[in-house]
């Protein structure tokens, strides 16, 4: 049994789960990996608000399921009026095989439950994330997860569970690929907006330290081997809700990504340029943002940091601070969360936060 309080607040775990991510990694990746399950059994999905990001780390890991004889049922909330499940989830969920139901908020849909049956055990995650981007990693949720030896004996049963809720006098849907069918106005639309989650939304400012791979071609003399490769900063897998719907998916290469575009006030070389942010789904599984126009400027180095501050939907400035700066030793009390094993960090602050730094050093 093991419960986190995120993000990257508690954990029961040594080292610990930071976030609802980590948990769906152990009960749908990891465990069904070692226990040698995947393409068995059925993956569980119950939540009232949904979105695209929120599912990117996993549509691969699913459909692969999928693929292989396995099974993934999912119940959403849906409303009119109110942006809970978008058209862009639920058509990616059904692309890749899911069988996906749809209740319209009049019911109060609000329960949120994942996991994983099959002949060989049972597991289940209650929080109060949802299936999207911000339930998943960035908002403060609680998640408690029973596994197989926790859930012998129980007496709970996911087949049952899902049969009750179709049983009940709410307005259920089941859906489908017909573009005519009605459950599709209850879905919002995420690329005609940032998506909003329950309380609203406030944009904020993620700091991340640079690392040498980050820094190498900043530093690099034109036409050397060092200047080779796209210029790119490698962010953490938990980005997720920083970042607009990323569903461009990758024209070459055999394995998938997940892409966004973005327009990157660089402020300090008073420029802008749209970049590509990518997720890597089946190679680094971490992101990339493109940072194209930094190349041969040698504004920074590693152990530099950075700032990115979203202003709108696709909206962002970039700022670099040197080690040791007075702005520096402001921010990177913010960065508190490592990125592997070589020392990189990554944190968030709120811009009405960020700006007032700012404002003491101009």
């Amino acid at each position: 049994m093991d419960f986190t309080l995120q993000p990257n607040i508690y954990s029961t775990q040594s080292p610990a789960v930071p976030n609802l991510l980590s948990l769906l990694e152990t009960v749908w990746i990891s465990d069904l990996k070692e226990r040698n399950l995947l393409g068995t059994g059925t993956m569980y999905i119950l939540s009232g608000f949904s979105n695209f990001n929120g599912g990117v780390r996993f549509y691969n890991h699913i459909e692969r399921h999928i693929s292989m004889g396995g099974k993934c049922q999912i119940i959403l909330g849906g409303s009119s009026s109110q942006r809970m499940s978008s058209q862009q989830v639920v058509k990616k969920l059904l692309d890749i095989g899911c069988d996906v139901g749809i209740v319209n908020r009049k019911a109060i849909f609000h329960a949120k439950c994942y996991g994983y049956h099959s002949n060989e055990g049972t597991s289940l995650i209650v929080s109060s994330g949802n299936f999207t981007s911000r339930g998943m990693t960035q908002n403060v949720e609680a998640s408690i997860h029973l596994d197989f030896k926790d859930m012998h004996g129980f007496g709970f049963k996911w087949d049952t569970m899902f049969d009750q809720i179709k049983a009940q006098k709410f307005e259920y849907y089941q859906a489908s690929l017909n573009e005519d069918a009605s459950f599709w106005k209850l879905l919002f639309d995420e690329n005609r907006g940032h998506v909003e989650e329950e309380a609203g939304d406030t944009y904020t400012t993620m700091l991340v330290t640079l690392s040498s791979s980050d820094t190498k071609r900043i530093n690099a003399e034109p036409k050397t081997k060092e200047n080779l490769g796209s210029q790119y900063f490698w962010l953490s897998k938990d980005a997720f809700d920083f970042f607009p719907v990323l569903n461009i998916t990758n024209k070459r290469g055999y394995k998938k990504t997940y892409q966004a575009l973005v327009n990157i006030d660089y402020k300090d070389l008073d420029m802008q340029h749209e970049e590509r942010v990518t997720f890597e789904a089946e190679n680094n599984v971490d992101f990339r943002l493109g940072t194209t126009r930094l190349r041969g400027t040698k504004i920074a180095q590693q152990g530099d940091l950075t700032a990115l501050t979203r202003k709108g939907e696709r909206e962002y400035e970039m700022r670099i601070f040197k080690q040791g700066s007075p702005e520096y030793n402001e921010l990177i009390q913010y960065a508190v969360t490592f990125i592997g094993q070589r020392g990189k960090r990554y944190g968030y602050m709120d811009n009405a936060s960020f700006f007032k730094i700012m404002k003491q050093f101009r």
